[in-house]
């Protein structure tokens, strides 16, 4: 995990503003979507994608290392 050395105050409705650095480095637009995950003490974020990183489906997405693939795709990777 890689440090950037800053620091942001939660307010007192729990929000925390993200440096506009780092939105423009991972492509985070006003209201994009953000998902949050816990891991053990972590709390990370990462941009939605909602659909398949291959093929643009929405339907029968699962996820895989941290991206959407569909079922087709996935099986179309299992015949190789």
């Amino acid at each position: 995990m890689k440090s950037t050395g800053i620091i942001r105050k939660v307010d007192e409705l729990g929000r925390i503003v993200l440096p506009i650095e780092l939105r423009r480095t991972l492509d985070i637009e006003e209201r994009d979507e953000l998902e949050i995950f816990m891991e053990n003490d972590r709390i990370i974020l990462q941009k939605f994608e909602p659909a398949c990183v291959f093929c643009g489906s929405a339907q029968g997405l699962i996820t895989f290392r941290g991206k959407n693939v569909c079922r087709d795709c996935v099986k179309r990777m299992s015949d190789y």
